[in-house]
This record gives C-alpha cells, sequence and structure tokens, in this order.
C-alpha cells in the first residue's frame, strides 16, 4: 500500500514483440462529439499466447514509439523504446477470467478529455519485465484542446472569486476569458491569464521522464465585486483566432458573505484524499481506496456545504503529471460548484535537494510545481504556500508545513499576523490547518517517536495557538480521524467532551487525513488527550448558525452519517476571557 500504481509499471524496460496472433482495437473511433468531456470507450483484443499477467495500457499521446526519449543523469542507462509510463492500465483478465482459456476479452476504460490522441497497447511479460505484443487504432476527443474541469477559489478578499481551468490553447491561440454574472441578469466578460510548466521544472524522475506528460495551458480569471451570498453563474470561453469561440458548459456559484455576516455557513474540511478510477485500473495496489466514497458523498450533498479545505496530499501524482488530470476530473462537479481551498503536503512539495523542509522523495520529482500552478490559493507568493481566507463568521490561517514553519522563520511571521488580524467580535470562530501533525496524533509513528507529532511542531507553535486563542487546528498527512480535547502543553484544560460552553481556555485539535488514501494505524498507547477515534474514510462538516454557536460532525465517507460531533456555545466576552 502506498504506492503509486504507475510506478509498478518497469516501463523504462519495456520492449517491442509485436505479433501476429495479437491485435487489440478501440471503439468508438472519436469521441466527445457533444462536448462531453469524459467518455467511456471499449477494448477488444486477442492473443495466442495468454497468461494471466498480460495488461493493457493506455497512452496519452498515443504514438508510444517516439523517437525523442528522454535522456537521464546516469550514462548506463538506455534510452527505452517507449518514453512515457501509460495513463491507466488494467490487466486483460479484469472482466474476463477465462481470458488465458480462450486468448480473448473485452475492458472497459473512461476517459477524461486531456488534449491528446489515445492509443491502448496489449503486454505480456507482467509489469515488471512487459513486451508490447500489440497497439491499438488511435482514437481521440473531438476538441482536444477544449477547456475542462473549473475549479473555484477565493481571491484576496472574499468579494473576488477565480475561476481556473485547463485548455489546450496557448494565448497565440486563443483569447481565455469567463463570462458571467448575477443569474437572470446581464452577463459581463473578464479575462484570464495563461500560465504552464515545462519538463525541466520538475526536479527529478518520474515526474522528469517517464512520469512526464504535457500538461496543457492553464487560465485564471478573477471575478470581481461580487454581492455577498448571490447565486451567479458563468461559463468558460477561448476566442480563436478565426473569430470563432469556444465554449464550456455553463455552472454556477453562490458568493462568500461578508465578512462578520451572521448567516447559516457550512464548511467541508479532509486532507489525503487521493483518487481512483470509475472504471477500476490501477487499483490493484489499493492505492486510494476511499477516495471515491469521499468524492461521491460531496457530490450527493452538494447543496448543503459552501466551501471545502482540503488540506495536502491532492492525488498523490508522485510524479506521474497525468494523474493531476484524473484528479481535477473527478472532483470537478465539487470544484465548480463552491470554492475548493488546498494546502500544500509532502506529496505535492518534498524533494530532496528542492528547498522543501522534510528531506524526502514524496513528490516523485513535482516539488510542487503541478500544484502551484494547476490550482489558485490567495497567498503573496505561490511559491510560500500560506494564506489566510474570511468566510463570514470563519478566519482561515492555512499553513505549509512543508516550508519551515519554526519561530524566526518568515512563515512564522505570516502565521503571528495571520492569528493576530482577526476580530474576533465579528469573525469569532479561528480555524488553524496544516498537512503534516504539528499539534497531536495517536498514530504508531509518531508514538514511536515519542512526541505525538511532527518534532518540534508544538515547541514552536502552541505560544500561538494558545495566545490568539485558536478554536480548532485541523492536521492531515495521519490516514485516520482523531479528535483531541482542548488542550494547552499536554493537558486537557476542559473537561467536556461534546457540548462546549463559555471559555474553552485551549485549542482542539483534529487530524481528518482520511479522506481517501490507505489508512494509518493507531498506536496501542491510550493518550490521555485524544477523545473519539476512527480508523475509516471520513471528512469533517462544520457548521455556524451565528456569532456564538459552531456545530462540529464528523461524517464516514461510506454512508455520509454522522459518527463524532460536538458543539461550542460562546459569547464575544468568552473569547476575550483569560487563558492558561
Amino acid at each position: 500500500m502506498g504506492v503509486q500504481p504507475l510506478s509498478q509499471i518497469a516501463i523504462e524496460k519495456a520492449t517491442f514483440a509485436l505479433h501476429e496472433s495479437a491485435s487489440i482495437k478501440v471503439y468508438p473511433f472519436l469521441i466527445g462529439l457533444k462536448d462531453e468531456d469524459t467518455e467511456w470507450v471499449d477494448v477488444n483484443f486477442q492473443y495466442a499466447n495468454p497468461t494471466e499477467s498480460d495488461w493493457v495500457g493506455v497512452f496519452s499521446p498515443g504514438k508510444i514509439n517516439s523517437s525523442s526519449c528522454y535522456s537521464t543523469d546516469d550514462p548506463k542507462d538506455q534510452e527505452p523504446y517507449i518514453c512515457s509510463a501509460p495513463i491507466k492500465y488494467k490487466y486483460a483478465n479484469y472482466s474476463n477470467p477465462d481470458y488465458t482459456k480462450t486468448g480473448k476479452a473485452s475492458l472497459r476504460f473512461q476517459l477524461i478529455n486531456q488534449r491528446s490522441d489515445f492509443s491502448f497497447a496489449l503486454f505480456t511479460g507482467g509489469l515488471s519485465n512487459p513486451k508490447l505484443v500489440a497497439i491499438s487504432n488511435y482514437i481521440g476527443f473531438a476538441n482536444p484542446k477544449a477547456p475542462v474541469f473549473p475549479r473555484l477559489a477565493i481571491g484576496k478578499s472574499w468579494d473576488i472569486m477565480t475561476v481556473t481551468w485547463t485548455s489546450g490553447y496557448n494565448i497565440d491561440e486563443a483569447v481565455p476569458f469567463v463570462e458571467w454574472g448575477l443569474k437572470g441578469h446581464l452577463q459581463t466578460r473578464s479575462p484570464a491569464g495563461t500560465i504552464t510548466f515545462h519538463q525541466n521544472s520538475m526536479c527529478g524522475t518520474p515526474a522528469r521522464t517517464v512520469g512526464w506528460r504535457d500538461p496543457g495551458f492553464f487560465h485564471t480569471s478573477f471575478l470581481k465585486d461580487l454581492w455577498p451570498n448571490a447565486l451567479y453563474t458563468y461559463k468558460i470561453g477561448h476566442l480563436l483566432t478565426d473569430g470563432s469561440y469556444v465554449w464550456s458548459k455553463r455552472h454556477s456559484f453562490t458568493s462568500p458573505p461578508y465578512p462578520g455576516q451572521e448567516s447559516l455557513q457550512r464548511i467541508i474540511v479532509f486532507g489525503d484524499m487521493g483518487k481512483a478510477e470509475r472504471d477500476g485500473s490501477n487499483e490493484y495496489s489499493d492505492y486510494q481506496p476511499g477516495s471515491l466514497n469521499t468524492t461521491d458523498q460531496l457530490i450527493n450533498d452538494l447543496d448543503n456545504y459552501d466551501i471545502v479545505f482540503h488540506i495536502g496530499d491532492l492525488p498523490y501524482a508522485n510524479g506521474y503529471i497525468s494523474q493531476w488530470d484524473q484528479f481535477t476530473a473527478q472532483v470537478g462537479p465539487i470544484q465548480s460548484k463552491v470554492p475548493y481551498m488546498i494546502a500544500s503536503g509532502n506529496h505535492e512539495r518534498d524533494w530532496t535537494g528542492s528547498g522543501s523542509f522534510y528531506d524526502t522523495p514524496d513528490s516523485g520529482g513535482e516539488c510542487g510545481v503541478p500544484a502551484e500552478t494547476m490550482y489558485y490559493y490567495p497567498a503573496k507568493n505561490k511559491a510560500k504556500f500560506w494564506y489566510s481566507v474570511d468566510y463570514g463568521m470563519f478566519h482561515f490561517c492555512i499553513i505549509d508545513t512543508e516550508h519551515d514553519w519554526r519561530e524566526g522563520s518568515e512563515q512564522y511571521k505570516f502565521i503571528e499576523e495571520c492569528l493576530a488580524s482577526v476580530d474576533r467580535k465579528v469573525q469569532p470562530w479561528l480555524i488553524f490547518a496544516g498537512h503534516r501533525v504539528l499539534g497531536y496524533s495517536s498514530n504508531d509513528w509518531y508514538a514511536t517517536e515519542g512526541a505525538f507529532e511532527e518534532p518540534m511542531g508544538r515547541d514552536n507553535l502552541q505560544k500561538l495557538w494558545q495566545k490568539y486563542k485558536v478554536d480548532i487546528a485541523f492536521w492531515g498527512h495521519v490516514h485516520n480521524y482523531e479528535r483531541v480535547c482542548p488542550i494547552y502543553q499536554n493537558q486537557c484544560v476542559n473537561s467536556e467532551k461534546h457540548h462546549y460552553s463559555g471559555t474553552v481556555n485551549g485549542t482542539i485539535h483534529v487530524v481528518v487525513g482520511g479522506g481517501g488514501s490507505h489508512l494509518s494505524q493507531y498506536t496501542e498507547i491510550q493518550t490521555s488527550w485524544s477523545l473519539f477515534k476512527d480508523l475509516d474514510f471520513g471528512f469533517v462538516k462544520m457548521t455556524a448558525y451565528n456569532n456564538s454557536y459552531l456545530l462540529f460532525e464528523y461524517k464516514k465517507s461510506s454512508d455520509g452519517n454522522v459518527y463524532d460531533s460536538f458543539t461550542i456555545s460562546r459569547d464575544y466576552r468568552d473569547v476575550l476571557a483569560c487563558v492558561h
């Protein structure tokens, strides 16, 4: 568990062994005829010498025997015939257990528009010694460059909504914009900027070698001067050089409330979701077993929350760039309707020698570039992945645990400024969030280290949480759920467990890293500060009804039901009260 499925394919060892008895064909030849960005295709194949380890890979671009393969720094490495890993794969007997007897089978794959054509290849020799025996015809979307998968985020002030999307159009081919306005009223157009990233932007392998795939172009438009709590509609447009237009589907969103406004405000928080394929491909390692359950619960409940915070470890692409497209497609129905705010995790940022705080290879050579380019977040500098967000009665301080957060660092200065800037009379709910656990966790590896947290985390930050009376601190990284008592310096400072009233006296720490990736085990040590644990997939929903009442709920992804909850009830004078 915990291994990117595509990394199990030794594509650099693949050889061509085309066999006259092997064939593979895909239908239909042209997809997306009605502007769909997702389609299912049928793959039929046969081979005279079938084995249980035969597999079918999906390649995009479809031409897989490119003459311009990557080069590596190691002179011992030979250039492979196949330069890029497939974007997904299935074993040949996935749908037909009789494949090894008959040599014939069929598979269904779900494809998304990824700016290029597709081909399908039948391999024998398993994943470790693949031999290509048949290549299919090419298929593709009617407009492979079409704008897809818009993602909303709050801008640098509450009344700005940003729309970011992906397309195949560079600025010399088309002018990107968003057509938008209050529902039922006159629509206006706002321009969009265009950026991308390149292979030499990657830090190492596989992102720079077999995992590389052209990411297309990313466009961001800023929809400004929004009315609070108003329903807007929008659609993405590209004005081509010949004067024609390419349009997306029409979407809608509700603008944020004015900071301090008392109204119903509902927040979703989780981390470490990952992605999975609805066609069953790639999932032989059980890499992200709960991600679709979490996604589907959130899609089904879209009308009952207002904003999402995904606090690190998004697709776990780990250097296989095609997986970022797959992730934006999976959460597309969510992020096209409500703001989808992200934080940086180790699987986005960390790479040895790249300047990340933790010297690990967890990003697969991405070193933060895809996350920082494909998503908008209101940071002053996108390479410094920390920012604040106002949402009505909530003030959020989102930090980047993968950069230095210790006292004296640049980020520490931001943290104190973010916490100190909030007026608790109008924004009583102060929320702190980051990826790695800098607070408290009963995870087994943190227990082994002895501190139940990342070393130096509480030592540097707990005095700020206490001084500024942070209500809740959210963490991911550990793939389970755990709620801690209101706490300061390892001591519970409030004996209540479900109904807090008046002065709470400490910060409630919550691990909510069960978004979908393989689960993390707890230690057998029974910690005095842990109130509720759940080794399952889930997410948190916070509901503020007014300035003095907050409902916290932990829901399982499997059924959407509430399994843990508490309330906070207090007045402004309680926030002003002295604490330990």
